[in-house]
This record gives structure tokens, sequence and C-alpha cells, in this order.
């Protein structure tokens, strides 16, 4: 267990649904409530629906999730949902442990199918999900990153990078059901996209990806200049903080974790913010983890009735004492 006392902060997340007509039944999913682990603590979380449901159950889903199911009956033309959480967000330190992970190829040999072999879990993040296909344009990308023998987390810290500078943040510049490849194309996106296109070049080469849901810091501490150089520099330009605000930050985020074996021990999944070019820390606050976008969607339902709907989505993530 990390030793410092971390960085406490407070979420504040609010939807709220407009119906054009009244929704007789409305059934939704919610991922809402932050991961408890060694590296992130949840000191207090709170969520309230209006109108009141009818049924309300919390769960968690295959991945260790927290998921909430709730059901609104009765005639309404709105729907809000709001969630307020407290964390405190701990330093893992990663950083000085890329230089250390196993060779990329060997970390594919270990995700690869072999009769008899020991089953390895990470290998469910290895293979393509219904919002990250195979794309042989997610290959090509990935090749000038995964140099030979090069240690998985240099890696993945260098595609990240590349990721950052080849491709423009737009916001509202697509949906979630804009196809990966048309991402690839036009070189824009927001960060469901970042993330999606990361998780998409690793798994090509046969590596384990996962998609991350949470927040962002809203406002940012300084940045810092400070620099390296060789593969010292590849490490500190994506633990610094290269903007005065973050990307991002006025709604849920998204990032990617890629696991990270060590010759010694069972290594880390080590997570990488491909919009704002940095290695989270005490930034971030985790929701959920993934194959995708669709795993841990933060919100999500079926209705009765409604019509055309008005979607507004606000966040708000601070530091507190």
């Amino acid at each position: 267990m990390p030793s410092s006392p971390g960085v406490a902060l407070q979420v504040e997340h609010v939807t709220r649904y407009h119906y054009a007509a009244p929704v007789d039944l409305a059934q939704h999913e919610a991922f809402l409530r932050p991961i408890e682990d060694e590296f992130q603590r949840v000191e207090g979380f709170e969520m309230g629906v209006e109108p009141e449901p009818l049924h309300h159950s919390t769960g968690r889903d295959r991945y260790g999730n927290t998921r909430t199911f709730f059901t609104v009956s009765g005639a309404h033309r709105r729907l809000d949902v709001w969630a307020r959480s407290r964390v405190r967000a701990l330093p893992r330190n990663h950083e000085a442990r890329l230089a250390g992970t196993q060779a990329w190829e060997q970390v594919a040999a270990r995700l690869r199918y072999a009769a008899r072999a020991p089953y390895e879990p990470a290998c469910e993040f290895a293979v393509e999900s219904p919002y990250v296909p195979r794309l042989p344009e997610l290959f090509e990308f990935a090749n000038e990153s995964l140099l030979p023998g090069r240690p998985i987390g240099l890696c993945a810290v260098d595609l990240m990078h590349r990721i950052y500078r080849d491709f423009r943040y737009q916001s509202a510049s697509t949906t979630i059901d804009t196809p990966l490849s048309t991402v690839m194309q036009e070189r824009r996106g927001v960060c469901q996209d970042f993330a999606h296109l990361m998780i998409g070049a690793l798994r090509m080469h046969g590596l384990a990806a996962r998609y991350v849901s949470g927040y962002l810091l809203t406002t940012p501490p300084g940045a810092t200049d400070e620099q390296a150089d060789g593969e010292e520099a590849l490490v500190a330009a994506a633990a610094s903080v290269g903007a005065p605000r973050f990307i991002g930050a006025d709604a849920s985020h998204a990032w990617v974790s890629v696991w990270c074996p060590e010759p010694e021990g069972d290594g880390f999944w080590l997570e990488l913010d491909p919009t704002n070019d940095m290695l989270p820390a005490t930034d971030h606050v985790r929701l959920a983890y993934g194959r995708d976008f669709g795993d841990v969607t933060p919100l999500r339902g079926v209705i009765r009735g409604g019509g055309d709907h008005a979607l507004e989505v606000g966040v708000k993530t601070e530091r507190v004492v």
C-alpha cells in the first residue's frame, strides 16, 4: 500500500434527460461509483434519481466494477440522475518501473493461446471487442512504437505520445457510433476515440489493453518544463502536465490501461491518457474498467415512450481538503 496520504478529490456528476413526450417506463444501468483499490479509496458516495425509482439495486459486474440498476415507473418528461463522490487518489510511481517491464514480444507470447499453458487472465483484453475491431491500419500505426526488444511499458508510453501528436482533439467531432476507421482516417476525435484507438493498436499486436472510464481534475495544478534525455525523456514527458487546463475535463473522461508484466512478480496495469499525453496519477478518478466503452457506459437505459429527447451532462472535479 502506498505510504503517501494522497490527494482528496470530489466529483459531482449530473445527467438530465428532457423528453418530448411522456416516458411510461424506464430501466437504466449506471456505472457511477468509483473503483476502490490500493491506489484509490472511496471516502464517500451518494447517488440520487428523480423521479424516485420503483426499484433500485447495486452489484458487481464481471470485472469487479460497481453497477447500479434502477427502474422508474409512471409518466415523466424529465429524468435527473446525480452522483457525488469523494475519493483519495494515491500515487503509483509506475514511471520508475517502465524500463524494467518485459519486452513486448514476450508479453504477446504469454497472451497467445497454447495447449496446456498457464491461463493469463489479461488475455481477455487482447482480442477485439464491439467498439474496437481489428483494423490493418491500427497494426501499421503501432509498428513505430513496438521496436524489437523494447519493454512493453516504454512501447505504450511512446504510442501514447504519438496519438497525442498525430491526432487532434475536437469536441463533438464524433459520436460513440463513429467507426474507429473514420477516426484513423480523419485524425481527429474525442477521448473515447483516442482510448479505443490506442487499445486497438496494442491488441493488433497481441497485447492486452483495457478501457478506463472516469473523471479528470477540472483545473490542474501548474505545469513543469523539466525534461531529460533518451528513454528518461519519454517517461518524464508522460508524467508531467503539459497544458494549463486538461482536455476533456468538463465531462466524463476515458483513458487506457495496459498490462505490463515484469520478469519477477506479476507486473502491473499501466494507465495512460492519450488525450492529455500523461500517466494518470492523482488528477484522475477511475469509475470502471472494461473491454471498451460499451462495457462501462456511465449511464444508459431502455425507455417506453418519450419520443425525441435532449441530454445535459455536467461534471465538476476538484481537490478538497
